[in-house]
């Protein structure tokens, strides 16, 4: 039936739904590399919010477990780390059971139970598995196992579900599913290992150098900013220069953090030390603290300096003063201060006045790692806002005055964030001019901005359409670490 004719003939209206902007990346998160068999290598890695995930999945003497502790004992707190797999030795292959049948009454009425799985790519039947006398679901497994066994392979009940392990190692191992089997009393629906009920088979994996898992791990997420190593056997001084150096030469900005327990490094005449070796190498992404408290200590420290929000306001910190809760301050001597000092290491040390602070707050290259720190966010805050004035836009951003002026408006904005959050301040510019600016001004707004005018740009450069060159002057705040006081007495 006709309802007549639609409005459409006179009023057309079109809704254009902006998409959602880029989001900004996070300085804040930690990846603790470690190998403990709790995540395997087709997971990778996990996030966990609190100590109390952790603390779920580890044992508490696990070395990923220890580190966290630490990392999630700084006050404030911080939000978010990951704990990621090393696969320091050749790893088996791993199935995990779905849903299983829980109750050992119905198992116990099970006498002549068979099934078939897929081991190393070869269809392994198993049969005669009389479950009348077991007990409990671990009495379940161990009789699926003792089939097992000799079919390269063994079963477990974890509490929830049967997981099959094999019993060789290395990339060249795999598992399959369960499936029905010629004879007998099915239980592969009952192990919850069909294709229907398990998990993706998890493959083995041949051992790995800290070199490659850093490497991996990479790849696997773009999430983390910060990775370091607990592991029940940690990385030696030569893998974790490798370590450093993929981190250092990466696109994607992040930092290595290690930990020196190596009493010798705190002698200025002992230079075989991580330390020594990362400041020779003029390193900006690598930052070590020394301890003979914990192997870990630097988590403590990392989870300082990721508690900033570059969102707020004064929020930037330096690094010094900090303190380090669950780590044993050391006492030393001036001497020893001063080695560890010309070293670029960082310490938490005891003062003469009932305190305990983090000292100097460097990377290996001697740089201070709020700078290293404030500087990455800042790249990516402006690349990420110049990238969502491109994306958003329902237009296009012309190549005119006004076009490169709606980027440099977005570059400003950013820069008035870091100034809200303390990471720059207004002062004089002690470097280089370009644009009207020139050595010794004085940068009221603690910024510049400079760009070509299009007049200027190369004819080749425009038919890219390319932007002409930005260029952004930027004066860091800095930090007071040292004070100077002279007293004048007249009586």
């Amino acid at each position: 039936m006709a309802t007549g004719l639609s409005v459409d003939r006179v009023v057309k209206v079109a809704v254009n739904l902006q998409p959602l902007a880029a989001g900004r990346r996070n300085f804040g998160v930690l990846c603790i590399a470690g190998d403990s068999a709790v995540i395997d290598g087709l997971e990778r890695l996990r996030s966990y919010t609190s100590i109390e995930g952790v603390a779920d999945d580890f044992g508490t003497t696990d070395p990923e477990y220890l580190a966290a502790l630490l990392y999630f004992s700084q006050s404030p707190k911080p939000s978010i780390l990951y704990i990621a797999r090393w696969i320091r030795e050749a790893s088996a292959a791993l199935l995990y059971g779905g849903t299983a049948e829980t109750s050992v009454d119905a198992w116990k009425l099970v006498t002549t139970g068979a099934m078939k799985i897929d081991v190393g790519g070869v269809l392994k039947s198993l049969s005669s598995m009389d479950f009348s006398g077991v007990t409990n679901m671990n009495g379940v497994a161990s009789v699926i196992d003792a089939k097992l066994t000799s079919n390269g392979a063994a079963c477990t009940w974890d509490g929830t579900k049967f997981i099959v392990t094999t019993t060789a190692t290395g990339a060249a191992v795999s598992l399959g599913y369960a499936t029905a089997p010629a004879s007998g009393t099915d239980i592969s629906t009952m192990t919850g290992l069909t294709a229907a009920l398990a998990y993706d088979p998890v493959p083995g994996y041949d051992a790995e150098t800290p070199l490659q898992c850093a490497e991996t791990l990479a790849d696997v997420s773009g999430e983390w900013y910060g990775l370091m190593f607990a592991a029940s056997t940690m990385p030696t001084d030569a893998q974790s220069i490798a370590v450093a150096g993929f981190i250092e030469a990466a696109s994607k900005a992040r930092i290595f953090g290690y930990t020196v327990t190596d009493v010798r490094a705190k002698s200025a005449v002992y230079t075989s030390d991580l330390f020594s070796s990362l400041k020779a190498l003029s390193y900006d992404r690598s930052i070590g603290q020394y301890s003979t408290s914990s192997p870990y200590a630097v988590a403590s420290l990392l989870g300082r300096a990721f508690t900033v929000n570059f969102s707020a306001n004064r929020s930037t910190i330096t690094l010094k003063f900090k303190t380090e809760p669950g780590i044993v301050a050391e006492t030393i001597s001036e001497t020893e201060a001063t080695a560890l000092a010309g070293k670029n290491a960082n310490v938490f040390v005891n003062y003469d006045n009932d305190t305990a602070i983090i000292q100097e707050g460097k990377v290996a290259s001697g740089a201070y790692f709020d700078e290293v720190h404030g500087l990455d966010w800042l790249q990516n805050a402006i690349q990420t806002e110049c990238f969502n004035l491109l994306y958003q836009s329902k237009t296009k951003i012309p190549q005119t005055e006004s076009g490169i002026g709606q980027l440099v408006s977005t570059i400003a904005k950013v820069c008035r964030e870091a100034i809200n959050n303390g990471l720059i301040a207004p002062g004089v510019w002690n470097a280089d001019g370009f644009g009207q600016l020139a050595q010794g001004d004085y940068l009221p707004q603690g910024f510049y901005i400079y760009s070509q005018p299009i007049v200027d740009q190369a004819q080749s450069e425009r038919e890219a359409r390319k932007a002409p060159p930005i260029q952004v002057a930027a004066k860091l705040a800095g930090a007071v670490h040292f004070v100077d006081v002279a007293i004048d007495v007249n009586r």
